[in-house]
């Protein structure tokens, strides 16, 4: 079967602990506080791995988003709520090494991106403001919280609202991309246009290519 990207939201109360098996993974704080393989984060920070992990809460409880890769099923213990946000049936992967990276990209007010691929797929969540997505035919427009799946060759529009507006993504690139963009403008035109987005780099994790 082919492997699974998913994106949880996992919400813990104060000293809560979840115990995650090993799996290629980013996990970003959205709001609270923890401590994962003895690191604490704070509000907008991330931790990334492959091996096991355990999720320790705060005082103030914590929310989370978990971007797992082909991960097994995490048992969820007392004091925690997980969901699943969105997840997706990686039918092609890029071929040889793999690399996960997970980023923020944030637009001004109005900001866009033209019209552009990226050489692997990827689940975005928007955690501030509000964005339109136009790809494959299709216009769809997000609010925080909102999660959706780019599959990296699709060409892809996005317009932003009249506020700063930022999601979080996490893709699945080709290992030869580390420290690279994998962003590639459909109009060689665009390339000549201000870009609005602002990037701030999670992850770039060199990771074992699942098992089909």
């Amino acid at each position: 079967m082919p492997p699974v990207l998913a994106l949880y939201e996992d919400v813990l109360s104060n000293g809560a602990v979840l115990a995650l098996p090993p799996a290629a993974r980013m996990i970003f704080l959205v709001h609270g506080g923890v401590t994962i393989a003895d690191r604490t984060l704070h509000d907008g920070e991330a931790w990334h791995g492959e091996n096991a992990a355990i999720i320790t809460a705060g005082e103030a409880g914590a929310t989370c988003w978990r971007y797992e890769l082909a991960a097994p099923t995490a048992q969820i213990a007392a004091g925690v709520r997980s969901r699943e946000k969105l997840s997706v049936s990686l039918d092609t992967l890029p071929t040889g090494e793999l690399l996960l990276r997970g980023d923020s990209v944030a637009f001004p007010p109005g900001g866009c991106a033209y019209r552009h691929t990226h050489q692997g797929p990827g689940i975005r969540c928007l955690i501030e403001g509000g964005i339109r997505i136009d790809t494959a035919g299709h216009s769809t427009s997000y609010g925080p919280g909102g999660a959706w799946f780019e599959s990296g060759p699709e060409p892809v529009f996005a317009q932003a609202a009249d506020r700063v507006s930022r999601f979080i993504r996490v893709m699945i690139l080709p290992r030869a991309l580390l420290g690279k963009s994998s962003l590639k403008l459909v109009d060689p035109a665009d390339a000549q246009k201000p870009r609005a987005q602002q990037y701030q780099i999670f992850a770039d994790l060199p990771i074992t290519r699942p098992r089909d």
